[in-house]
């Protein structure tokens, strides 16, 4: 009798499984993000795009066409999106630690290259960097070097 009054109040925990339809998709679940941290200060201008597109390309091996159809899925996907939770759990799922911190250090690069980081994208990175385990002295470094990048690639006076 007391087992089941405890299971009255205490009813055994739903376990945790992944809808039929969903499907893990690490490059989509990426370009997502991208797109995220691209709008983050509300304008998503060509380099950011550029950005976004040469590191997917680079990353994922992507064509041109692939590169298209990946970006214009991941814009309608970040339309609908109302959590980060989905595509930061596929990207843990899927992803050893070295691709995670890749991943950090992609959008920190998104994040500059509108050679402004504004506080929206780095709350946004912050975030994204504890959902998928990513501690904050690898985010710090990770931000410094794409810091270092971005600086690099300004031409001095400018």
């Amino acid at each position: 009798m007391f087992h089941s009054l405890m299971r009255i109040f205490h009813p055994a925990k739903p376990r945790r499984e992944r809808s039929p339809q969903h499907e893990s998709n690490p490059r989509l679940s990426a370009a997502v993000l991208m797109v995220e941290a691209a709008l983050q200060d509300e304008h998503f201008c060509e380099r950011e795009r550029a950005m976004i597109q040469s590191l997917l390309m680079r990353r994922f091996d992507l064509t041109e066409e692939e590169f298209v159809q990946l970006m214009a899925a991941a814009e309608e996907q970040n339309k609908r999106m109302v959590q980060l939770l989905g595509h930061t759990s596929d990207l843990s799922d899927t992803m050893e630690m070295a691709e995670r911190l890749e991943l950090i250090g992609m959008l920190w690069d998104v994040a500059y290259a509108d050679d402004t980081l504004h506080p929206d994208e780095d709350l946004l990175i912050r975030r994204i960097a504890g959902l998928v385990s990513v501690g904050d002295r690898d985010r710090v470094v990770a931000r410094n070097r794409a810091q270092a990048r971005h600086s690099e690639e300004r031409p001095s006076g400018a």
